[in-house]
């Protein structure tokens, strides 16, 4: 062979680690939009989290930001609920990155994006983010940790975490969600008792709680007589599948208009070495073809 003609010299690889700068290399994580918030605070929501398996925190939104997003949520949800932990007097609205462009700040919200970015590694993913609307006369939901599909043994870390943005006031009779302080350091053996302490979360409109995917807890009965609309968004480690399969339910169109966090979230992404990965190569490549 011509040495003109000689093909490029090939990277000799001899464990996994020597890929781990290849494909994610090319395209980095995104830079943390958490780094505008104070360590102290960040610090102390971490202690919270530590101690209890969730943080509340108070009016993070403005009231005319909630009613944009009640104006925009109630024209998509759906029918009540298809069993009775969907809630039989429930209803939903799931895949609304797709859908509406209101709830993009709640998914990347720098104090969410503070905890995460030291829960889990590099590039975690999106894995629900849905309208939940519990109506009047709605019984209480099953109790359950959001990553309990996940077949690893208790107690252990999380493998996802979740929020809860209220976009009516979350009381105790009106569907707030219930918790179980301390419940994430249960082991598997262990099932909610009815001597075990319950919490019912309350936040004013406006308000958002974040807690662990290994937290027991479960949406309150509805005892009032007005609807509770909240806004969930989970987030899970990158080498997990999420719950919903946003890199089918979301079109090229939307992952071209939302952020870069977003996208990063959706699955354009790479968790080293090169899970992720689309015909050998990075996700984000597909951005740039017509269809």
């Amino acid at each position: 062979m011509n040495p003109a003609q000689s093909p490029p010299p090939v990277d000799v690889i001899t464990s996994l680690d020597d890929l781990r700068g290849d494909l994610a290399r090319r395209h980095p994580a995104t830079t943390p939009t958490s780094a505008a918030v104070d360590p102290a605070t960040v610090a102390a929501d971490l202690s919270a989290l530590e101690r209890e398996g969730y943080v509340v925190w108070e009016n993070l939104l403005t009231l005319d930001e909630c009613e944009q997003l009640r104006d925009a949520l109630t024209p998509l949800l759906g029918p009540t609920g298809r069993n009775t932990f969907e809630g039989q007097r429930t209803r939903r609205a799931y895949n609304l990155l797709e859908k509406t462009r209101v709830c993009d700040a709640l998914v990347e919200h720098p104090r969410v994006l503070a905890l995460l970015d030291r829960l889990f590694l590099p590039n975690y993913l999106l894995s629900q983010l849905q309208a939940i609307d519990i109506l009047p006369g709605e019984q209480a939901q099953m109790l359950h940790h959001d990553d309990g599909f996940y077949p690893i043994p208790r107690p252990r870390p999380p493998l996802s975490a979740a929020t809860m943005w209220a976009i009516d006031a979350f009381t105790d009779t009106n569907g707030g969600t219930v918790v179980l302080p301390g419940s994430h350091r249960w082991g598997s053996e262990r099932s909610p008792a009815e001597t075990d302490a319950r919490t019912a979360v309350r936040m004013p409109t406006g308000s958002c709680a974040f807690y662990l995917g290994t937290l027991w807890h479960g949406g309150g009965a509805n005892r009032s007589t007005g609807a509770r609309l909240g806004v969930t968004v989970q987030y899970c480690e990158p080498w997990l599948r999420p719950q919903e399969a946003y890199t089918l339910a979301t079109g090229r169109d939307t992952v071209r208009t939302v952020s870069e966090n977003i996208r990063r979230m959706l699955g354009y992404s790479i968790h080293p070495p090169f899970m992720g990965a689309v015909d050998g190569m990075h996700p984000k490549r597909l951005l740039d073809r017509s269809m």
